[in-house]
């Protein structure tokens, strides 16, 4: 009894899996041609911080990635003056991003914070990076002049995720 009931709930659910997927996958498609990508990475990003502000949950996700994927020391084996690098985001006066830099030597544990204000009106919002083959690092692109900005943790996907949201983020701020 429990293998005929076991055996039927299994081709349901595979029947299920084959024909109700089909049609998600188009929706998906004609939505990502349709431009209804930003639209969703944004009702998801604003679910995932349980707030409808766009703004408030992109400033959280992004200093949540930029602590996540953070420069630390320890990542540094063998390279000279290493470091913890950790970042912070916060708005300034209308249109300005204000990056908090905190640099900590491995060694004495000498702290040194240093603030950047980025004026995003006239910026291209799309973010660049850098990730070299030999390093332990990549580098976030300044949309303003093109020079380092912001450096993290050698990692692609994290990388791409943090120019992804510092992008709608910036597009964001420079609605006002």
């Amino acid at each position: 009894m429990r293998r005929r009931l076991t055996r039927r709930l299994g081709g349901l659910f595979l029947i299920t899996a084959l024909f109700g997927s089909i049609p998600v996958h188009s929706a998906e498609t004609g939505a990502a041609l349709s431009g209804d990508e930003p639209a969703r990475y944004l009702a998801e990003i604003k679910r995932l911080y349980l707030t409808e502000d766009e703004r408030k949950a992109l400033l959280a996700h992004c200093n949540d990635l930029l602590q996540t994927y953070a420069l630390r020391a320890g990542y540094q084996v063998g390279q000279p003056g290493r470091q913890d690098l950790l970042y912070r985001l916060s708005l300034g006066a209308p249109g300005e991003l204000v990056v908090r830099e905190e640099s900590r030597a491995a060694e004495g544990g000498q702290v040194a914070v240093r603030n950047s204000r980025l004026s995003v009106f006239g910026v291209d919002p799309f973010i660049r990076y850098d990730c070299p083959h030999n390093g332990v690092s990549c580098v976030l692109l300044n949309p303003a002049d093109g020079s380092p900005w912001l450096t993290i943790l050698r990692d692609h996907n994290g990388a791409a995720e943090l120019a992804k949201a510092l992008s709608f983020l910036i597009r964001n701020v420079q609605k006002g």
